[in-house]
C-alpha cells in the first residue's frame, strides 16, 4: 500500500465509532449463538439417555407394596398354636369339638377343612388340634385335628 493511503499521525490507531458498535454486536451475537448450540447439544444428550434407571425404582416400589400386603395378610390371619387334649364330645352336624381342659371343658368350632377329621374322632381319644387365634389372641376355630403322638416311654 502506498503511504499516502494510510492514516497519518493523530488518526492512526483510532477506529470509527460505528465500526466499534458493529464489533460489539458481532461479539454478542457470537456468544448468544454458542450458548444456543451448547443448550441444543445438552438437550440432545438428555433425549438419548434410556429410561432404564426408572424401571428399578418401580420394581423397588412394587416389592415394598408386596411386602406390606403380605404383612397385612399375616396380621389379618392371626396366629396358630397346637393343643394336645382328650376329646369329650364331637358334633359333626354343628362342626364343633369339645376338649377336656385343666379346669373346664372347651367347645370350639371346627373349620370346614378339618371337618372331615371329626368323623374319625370319638370321645376319649387323645388328639392334637391346631387352633387359630385372631389378632387379639382369642380362640376362633380349630383348623386341623390329628391323633396325639404317643408319649415316649420313661427311661430308668
Amino acid at each position: 500500500m502506498a503511504p499516502a493511503l494510510l492514516p497519518s499521525g493523530a488518526a492512526r490507531g483510532r477506529i470509527c465509532p460505528v465500526a466499534k458498535e458493529i464489533a460489539k454486536h458481532k461479539k454478542k451475537f457470537a456468544l448468544l449463538l454458542s450458548l444456543v448450540f451448547v443448550a441444543g447439544v445438552a438437550v440432545a444428550e438428555e433425549a438419548k439417555k434410556p429410561e432404564a434407571p426408572k424401571a428399578p425404582e418401580k420394581a423397588v416400589a412394587a416389592k415394598t407394596e408386596a411386602k406390606a400386603d403380605a404383612t397385612k395378610a399375616v396380621a389379618a390371619k392371626g396366629k396358630t398354636h397346637e393343643v394336645t387334649a382328650e376329646v369329650v364330645s364331637v358334633d359333626a352336624e354343628k362342626n364343633t369339638i369339645t376338649l377336656k381342659g385343666e379346669k373346664e371343658n372347651h367347645t370350639a368350632p371346627v373349620d370346614a377343612k378339618a371337618a372331615g377329621a371329626l368323623k374319625t374322632v370319638k370321645a376319649g381319644d387323645k388328639v392334637t388340634v391346631t387352633c387359630w387365634d385372631n389378632a387379639k389372641g382369642e380362640h376362633e376355630k380349630v383348623i386341623a385335628i390329628a391323633p396325639a403322638k404317643a408319649a415316649a416311654p420313661a427311661k430308668q
